[in-house]
Order: structure tokens, then C-alpha cells, then sequence
């Protein structure tokens, strides 16, 4: 087998060998242009190569006039779509959401701790103010009570305590106290 092989190989080298040198003899056969020769050749195919072109068209070929048809379709000012970039990778990303979760309570809960200062203290302005009117409604030359004053602010109390919104005590509340 492995005779043949060889043997087969061979055959080729010498085919191949065989093609070369006839193709040499065939150059040697040929007569040999001088310089001037193969020059004025490339000249007269340059002008029939320039014969045979066709002249240059302003007309634009019909695949390009779809094309732009197509795009003038398209909104004019539409740019090319860019590659989206990808989110940086936030590190510790889970961890500020939670800070920020813990915050944003926090902000709620100061808010409801200043909301219920702020009426703890207009709950104690308003007793306050209570006590000073019935003090002024107690006072007098003689030590009596001044009974006028001293209704209007119980009967504020009264609606107070009933849950009602009376503008009638409130109102004259305020008109005499501006006295």
C-alpha cells in the first residue's frame, strides 16, 4: 500500500513538473515586446477601455432613488439609534436604597413628632389664654366674678366639649377680647 502511494504521488510531481516547463517553452516561443511595444498596447486599451465605458449619467440609479424615497419618508431629523448604554453598576446598591428607606421614615417621623409639638403647643396657648380670661373675668374692685366674661369663655368650653363648631360664644370671644 504503501508503494502504490509513493508511486502515485510521484506520477503527480512529474505531471506537475511536465505543465511547468511547457509552459516555459511557450514564453520562449513568443517573441519578446520591447518596452515601447507593450506601451503604446496599454495606450490603445486605455482608449478602448475608455470607448467602451458609457458616458457618465446624472440620472441616480433606481435602487438609490428607493432608497432615498424611503428615507424622505422617515422623518427628516431622525438620528441613527445609538447603542443604549448599560446602568453603572452601583456597588452597594441595595444598601443605599435601604439607607434612603430609612431616611425618608425618619423625615416622616419628625414631621409627625413637629406636627404634634406645633399642636401641643396651640392646645397649651389656647388653655392659657382660657385661664387668663376667666382671671380677668374674676377680678374686679369689689372681688365679684363678672358673669358676661366668664360665660362666654364656659359656654366656648361647652361647644368644645360637644364637638361643635359655634362662630356665636367664639365670635363674641373674640370681639371682646380685643377690648
Amino acid at each position: 500500500m504503501q508503494k502504490i502511494k509513493k508511486e502515485l504521488i510521484h506520477k503527480v510531481k512529474l505531471k506537475k513538473e511536465y505543465a511547468r516547463l511547457k509552459a516555459r517553452e511557450a514564453e520562449a516561443l513568443t517573441p519578446r515586446k520591447s518596452v515601447y511595444e507593450r506601451e503604446e498596447e496599454a495606450d490603445g486599451q486605455g482608449d478602448m477601455t475608455a470607448k467602451a465605458e458609457p458616458e457618465p449619467n446624472l440620472e441616480l440609479h433606481p435602487d438609490r432613488l428607493r432608497m432615498l424615497g424611503s428615507a424622505e419618508r422617515e422623518e427628516p431629523n431622525q438620528r441613527p439609534e445609538r447603542r443604549q448604554r448599560r446602568p453603572r453598576p452601583m456597588p452597594f446598591g441595595k444598601e443605599m436604597e435601604l439607607a434612603q428607606k430609612k431616611k425618608e421614615e425618619g423625615e416622616a417621623r419628625r414631621a409627625t413628632r413637629e406636627e404634634a409639638a406645633k399642636e401641643r403647643a396651640q392646645k397649651l396657648a389656647e388653655r392659657d389664654r382660657v385661664r387668663k380670661k376667666m382671671a380677668k373675668a374674676r377680678g374686679g374692685p369689689t372681688g365679684q366674678r363678672k358673669l358676661g366674661r366668664e360665660s362666654i369663655v364656659l359656654l366656648a368650653r361647652a361647644e368644645k366639649l360637644m364637638g361643635r363648631s359655634g362662630s356665636g360664644a367664639l365670635g363674641a370671644t373674640r370681639n371682646f377680647s380685643s377690648r
